[in-house]
């Protein structure tokens, strides 16, 4: 899997083991891309041993066996990750929530105690993204939706994004849908915003290139992603100041 300039990404494998990592260097992510269907089952084993218990009991809650081996994979794979990064047991890693920066309230992005590293994950059907940074990132990744999605949600775009999809032959709509959706994601989950937050603010462009169009102090950049769908990265910029 290649990516753009500044990302070092690959697929990574829950049956071999992590081994050491470098954190990424300022200005840099660390991307890992995993499938699902296959490493379930290995998520399943090292779960127990990995997660904490606030994510053990939202995995129990999933009534759909491949939601439920997603989110297992995603999980695992950020705490494999994260420990071998900062040699620290997984399960000895805390989490918590930043304030939302628009609204105040504690669903804000995911942040370690401590801060030594910033993280953001995905899922969607059986296509898992995680990446990590020296500065807060975003990750995404959506499967193509069917038509009638696309016709449902363009309340959450730029005007002008709306106007872009609405141009394109029917057939072209959903591939560009996907890739808006992910890189608008990936965008408020770096900030801590979600979609109900400032989507329709921001103009990204549903053309093929992300580079192009990118958010004051961010860096945006389409990741190579399994056919059927499409995924994308938001790093804030090192010189930038965070709140």
């Amino acid at each position: 899997m290649t990516t753009p300039a500044g990302l070092s990404s690959a697929v990574l494998r829950l049956d071999r083991p992590v081994g050491a990592q470098r954190l990424p260097a300022r200005g840099e992510a660390l991307v890992r891309f995993v499938d699902a269907a296959t490493q379930a089952p290995f998520a399943e084993r090292l779960a127990p041993g990995v997660l904490d218990a606030t994510e053990r009991r939202r995995a129990d809650r999933f009534v759909r066996p491949q939601d439920r081996g997603s989110y297992l994979v995603a999980h695992v794979t950020l705490r494999l990750l994260l420990g071998a990064l900062l040699d620290t047991a997984p399960r000895d890693l805390v989490m918590t929530r930043d304030a939302c920066p628009e609204c105040g309230g504690p669903d804000g992005r995911p942040v370690l105690v401590g801060g030594r590293a910033h993280f953001s994950l995905s899922h969607s059907r059986d296509a898992v993204f995680v990446a990590c940074a020296s500065t807060p990132v975003g990750v995404d990744v959506e499967a193509l939706p069917a038509p009638r999605v696309v016709a449902q949600s363009e309340d959450f775009f730029h005007p002008d994004e709306s106007a872009e999809l609405a141009a394109l032959p029917e057939a072209g709509r959903p591939a560009a849908f996907a890739r808006l959706w992910a890189r608008k994601e990936a965008h408020l989950k770096g900030t801590g915003a979600g979609l109900g937050h400032g989507g329709h603010r921001t103009y990204l462009g549903t053309g093929p290139a992300a580079g192009s169009v990118h958010p004051p102090h961010w860096s945006l950049a389409d990741l190579p992603a399994p056919e059927g769908y499409a995924a994308a990265l938001a790093l804030r910029a090192p010189s930038a100041h965070w709140h």
